[in-house]
């Protein structure tokens, strides 16, 4: 059995708490897809061939091939590798970054991945793809099917895109819940990943950190093993989920909350993301969609944030603008 023949379901997948449904599989001629797309919902698209140009990477020919600058790569004393933003680590008395990052070449971390032993440090290279990389990736880059893409980036009214993202990822690797601020094509080139999605309709159930703080869009919540008691609107929590293995490319619509697992396959995972910014809406319709009320929100708490110059501060006026009057 091929990997790309691999069924998603034969996975033992770990239950959550909350309950989840699945995100639908579908074709690039679905009219379905299409139209999920383009009203900001989750799909999994089957036959792409966005990344069919690169399905043959795998660490040796990466090694051989991606050049020999440095790669970002974060290191973590146990599974999750939680994004933070170490400039807002100010605004937090001892705060303590959860992962550490370090610039390394790409030998040294192929020879770290496979050095590794459980219970030692675990490694994820997350690297923007950019013309420094070797000649044969480039090529491969190049073979992407960028018609497909930018016909969704242009019918959908995309912004720009921001960047690609190389990700190769240890198995058993989780990115903890959060959301972000762009649109997503996320193309799984090797192994297979987990993706538990929630909307942004569901933003109160995630209980984000400030604004101000380092894990900004970020869940509070262990979806682990979750805490009801300081957390319990999460019970309210509905998700959607998805196995996506090579050449599969999961649409993941900006402010959508996505929890990632890799899964056992080869010892480690390969993907690379497509980013887009949001586009200009022509005209403003009501009632509001819930990501525009999320930005809503940022954009307030951010001002607010700005405006008292003092982290501190936030949380007793936050509360005293609705102790009383909205609760």
């Amino acid at each position: 059995m091929t990997e790309k023949s691999k069924d998603p379901r034969s996975f033992d997948l770990k239950q959550y708490s909350f309950p989840t449904e699945q995100i639908p599989r579908l074709s690039i001629n679905d009219p379905e897809a299409d139209r999920r797309i383009s009203k900001a919902l989750p799909v999994v698209l089957t036959d792409t061939n966005l990344v069919t140009s690169a399905l043959h990477w795998d660490l040796d020919y990466l090694s051989k091939n991606i050049g020999d600058g440095e790669f970002v790569v974060h290191i973590s004393k146990n599974k999750n590798f939680q994004y933070c933003d170490d400039k807002k680590s100010v605004n937090v008395k001892d705060f303590r970054m959860p992962t550490e990052k370090q610039d390394m070449k790409f030998s040294e971390f192929v020879e770290k991945l496979h050095s590794a032993k459980p219970g030692e440090d675990r490694l994820y290279l997350q690297q923007i793809l950019h013309d420094t990389v070797g000649k044969r990736v480039i090529s491969d880059f190049l073979g992407f099917n960028w018609h497909w893409v930018t016909r969704q980036q242009k019918t959908n009214n995309f912004g720009e895109m921001t960047s690609n993202l190389l990700l190769i990822g240890m198995e058993g690797n989780v990115t903890p819940g959060h959301y972000d601020e762009q649109e997503n094509f996320f193309s799984q080139v090797r192994g297979y990943k987990r993706f538990v999605l929630f909307p942004p309709s569901q933003f109160a159930c995630m209980y984000p950190y400030p604004i101000y703080h380092p894990c900004d869009r970020q869940s509070q919540v262990d979806f682990d093993n979750p805490d009801f008691t300081q957390f319990p609107k999460f019970k309210e929590a509905c998700g959607m989920e998805a196995v996506v293995g090579p050449g599969d490319v999961l649409y993941i619509p900006m402010y959508w909350w996505h929890h990632v697992q890799s899964l056992p396959s080869h010892g480690y995972t390969i993907s690379v993301t497509f980013w887009y910014k949001a586009g200009q809406a022509e005209k403003i319709e009501y009632p509001l969609k819930p990501q525009q009320k999320v930005a809503m929100m940022r954009n307030i708490e951010k001002m607010i944030h700005q405006a008292l110059n003092n982290p501190s501060e936030m949380p007793e006026f936050m509360s005293s603008m609705t102790l009383g009057r909205y609760t």
